[in-house]
């Protein structure tokens, strides 16, 4: 088997380890924002679970070793002591050691009738079997090379120590499963080295299809690419199509307008993932048409929605997927219309002609400063949004044959956009309490998302939005407040750290006005961003150190967007997609 290039490496201190459709990896993140000593296996069906303790020693006595990862490969090393492992399958790895050995322990010992883990040898094939209550799965240890030094806690209640341990003074090698009630013995039929090559040569496929434009100049692609590989997962529970989660920390499930971002990515590579990714909240969609919340593997949640950027999304997919199905365009128009109606009936105070928020989540910036005067808002970000996607079904029926409906969606656009306009002052875009008409400014990003909407505004109105945006680019990035504002804080949210969605947004919107160079400027600022402080879910406008999770896919998914933008446009001459036929500087 040729083997393939190893891809980057990576710190799994930074960036779970794990593969395209399996429902777990390795990491030492055992909790939100809690790091253990040890790298341990953690699921993601029923949410972020440890389940087993991987602890290295050398005759009986733990001890610290280096830990290494490359995509295909997992490696503690000790002097000359070494173990490895890799995914031979979605819910199956293989490990080897040679001169060090392993300890595979229940990450919790306490066991009651509803908690814990339970451990035994199986009678059937001598395998060892641990059962997760907190999962609902088994994990299977076959040892294949060696045989164990120490089986604990075998059959034991209550809060003994269970697990079994390879010695270090010959070599060995295992395999571990997780299933649900019961499989066939594991049977090896390949090396550990050809299960590993075999990923590496999967890893290979997907990064030369989703991102084959890259160059020394997007150095970071690859492990972006990679950071979106290993956080997708195979249908599960209510996770009906493969799913990029947001990540495999604790950030594990899919946020209904995160996953538009994931969608682009990988749209001109990996068309049908990118599909998959689009689609799967509205296959959540409730009676009133709303978007849930957030879907993952056993719960899906409509307690807030997220903001209906779909309409920019899909025509941005269609531009990247020029071979999509009229069922496909179809089921999407369904989808999108129940969608923009629940906004327009549900959301919309009788006689406004604007849509509100009820809290700042909905908005997807929960905290930003622009809700704090009150939380069921009407704001120029939403409105501009609805415009996008008045327009985007305009276009679409009109594809589809549906000639009147399209006429319809065309008055609602410009409807929208008129109404848009009435949100127009002085200030800037002010919002609007939906019950008491009451306005107010504040020194948030989300006030300028109107931007987006490009040509459609006057170009006084333009000129303002692109000045006020320059104002918040920091060396790193498009801080979300103001940093001379009294509300900023470092790590506050979206009251001041950068955000990938955000820039995206952004500089699509500043781009197709005209103005290019700003929008060059944030685009280069947030991939260097990157490159320095990885992809984490949100950075310090500051100092740009990364924040929260720190392996956050809509932030790679950011990067290989504005990457290969960058590439398209160094490689043709700086051609851009533009409107405008002269740019304004706005830099200068």
């Amino acid at each position: 088997m040729p083997v393939a290039p190893a891809g980057p490496e990576f710190s799994i201190w930074e960036i779970p380890f794990s593969h395209s459709g399996s429902w777990f990896n390795f990491s030492p993140v055992v909790a939100e924002r809690t790091y253990a000593d040890d790298v341990h296996l953690v699921s993601h069906q029923t949410r972020l679970h440890p389940v087993l303790r991987l602890v290295p020693h050398v005759g009986g006595a733990s001890v610290e070793t280096a830990v290494t990862a490359v995509p295909s490969r997992l490696v503690w090393t000790r002097g000359k002591g070494r173990i490895e492992l890799a995914y031979e399958s979605d819910d199956t790895v293989r490990v080897r050691g040679d001169g060090l050995g392993l300890r595979i322990l229940a990450a919790d010992a306490a066991l009651t009738p509803f908690t814990g883990p339970y451990f035994l040898q199986d009678p059937v094939d001598g395998s060892y079997l641990f059962t997760l209550y907190e999962t609902g799965r088994r994990y299977r240890v076959t040892v294949l090379t060696g045989r164990p030094t120490t089986v604990t806690g075998s059959q034991q209640l209550g809060t003994a120590e269970r697990g079994l341990t390879l010695g270090d003074h010959r070599a060995w090698e295992l395999a571990i499963e997780e299933y649900d009630s019961a499989r066939t013995p594991y049977r090896s039929v390949r090396t550990f080295d050809q299960v590993a090559a075999s990923a590496a040569t999967e890893f290979s496929r997907y990064v030369d299809a989703v991102a084959p434009w890259r160059s020394v100049d997007t150095p970071a692609a690859e492990l972006a690419a990679y950071v979106v590989w290993s956080a997708t997962v195979r249908p599960a529970g209510f996770v009906t199509r493969p799913a990029v989660l947001m990540s495999k920390h604790w950030m594990d499930k899919v946020w209904s307008w995160d996953h538009c971002f994931n969608a682009l990515a990988l749209a001109t590579g990996a068309p049908e993932l990118a599909w998959d990714q689009f689609r799967l909240p509205f296959e959540h969609q409730d009676s009133a048409g709303a978007l849930p919340d957030s879907v993952t593997h056993s719960e899906v949640l409509y307690n807030f929605v997220k903001p209906p950027i779909h309409g920019w999304a899909l025509r941005e997919l269609r531009r990247r997927i020029p071979g999509l199905r009229r069922e496909q365009l179809l089921e999407a128009y369904q989808g999108l219309e129940r969608w923009t109606r629940f906004w327009l009936t549900a959301r919309r105070v009788p006689g406004n002609e604007l849509a509100h928020y009820q809290h700042g989540n909905d908005s997807g910036w929960d905290n930003a400063t622009t809700f704090d005067p009150e939380r069921v808002v009407e704001s120029a970000d939403l409105a501009s949004f609805l415009v996008l996607q008045l327009r985007e079904l305009a276009d679409l029926a009109g594809e589809l044959g549906l000639a009147g409906e399209a006429r319809s969606w065309r008055r609602a656009t410009e409807q929208m956009r008129a109404a848009l306009l009435e949100l127009w002052t002085p200030e800037g875009f002010v919002a609007r309490a939906a019950l008491t008409q009451r306005t107010w400014t504040s020194a948030s990003l989300i006030d300028l998302m109107p931007v987006l909407l490009a040509d459609e505004l006057p170009d006084a109105i333009r000129q303002v939005l692109a000045r006020r945006i320059q104002r918040h680019l920091t060396p790193y990035g498009l801080a979300t407040e103001l940093t001379t504002s009294p509300h900023y804080r470092a790590d506050g949210y979206w009251r001041g750290p950068i955000w990938a969605p955000t820039t995206v947004l952004v500089e699509d919107g500043l781009r197709r006005g005209g103005f290019t160079a700003l929008a060059d400027e944030i685009s280069s600022r947030f991939r260097a961003l990157c490159e320095r402080s990885g992809f984490a879910e949100n950075f310090d406008a500051l100092t740009g150190a990364g924040l929260r999770d720190r392996a956050y896919t809509w932030t790679a998914s950011g990067y290989l967007i504005l990457a290969a933008g960058y590439e398209h446009r160094r490689r043709h001459g700086g051609a851009t997609d533009s409107v405008a036929t002269e740019e304004t500087n706005i830099l200068s």
